[in-house]
């Protein structure tokens, strides 16, 4: 059984609720068009000197930046986005030739993980919550 503690501790930073992700990419145009067509993210805004874009996740608040880097270094946290239904989304991913690393690992009463990667090797993760408490 997941405990799950309350709200954060307060702190002298008031946030906003809102939380950009950013991801290093080899090609911005290729990303985004990735982003659009596997995950369903919206383009918000561009920046082409700055080889910078912002895109909308499906999560309230949750946006995803993408930097144009010459060569991208994968690695550090891995956005990890909740879905209904794990086995759906893993077949939506690979029948649309998305890199899986694997199979769902569950970890009964607790969570369903996937992780699958983005064209420059970026790790992301779904995960089904399996626990009876509401998020």
């Amino acid at each position: 059984m997941i405990e799950r503690k309350g709200r954060a501790h307060e702190c002298e930073h008031k946030f906003d609720g809102g939380l950009t992700l950013s991801l290093p990419v080899s090609d911005l145009d290729a990303s985004i068009g990735w982003y659009q067509e596997k995950l369903g993210f919206n383009l918000m805004y561009r920046v082409d000197e700055l080889g910078w874009c912002e895109m909308v996740s499906p999560v309230e608040r949750v946006s995803v930046g993408l930097s144009q880097v010459e060569t991208p270094t994968p690695g550090g946290a891995t956005p990890t986005f909740g879905v209904e239904d794990i086995e759906a989304a893993r077949s939506t991913l690979a029948s649309g030739g998305v890199r899986l690393d694997g199979d769902i690992i569950v970890h009964e009463g607790m969570v369903k993980l996937l992780t699958f990667y983005d064209p420059d090797g970026n790790a992301l993760m779904l995960y089904e919550d399996l626990s009876e408490t509401p998020a």
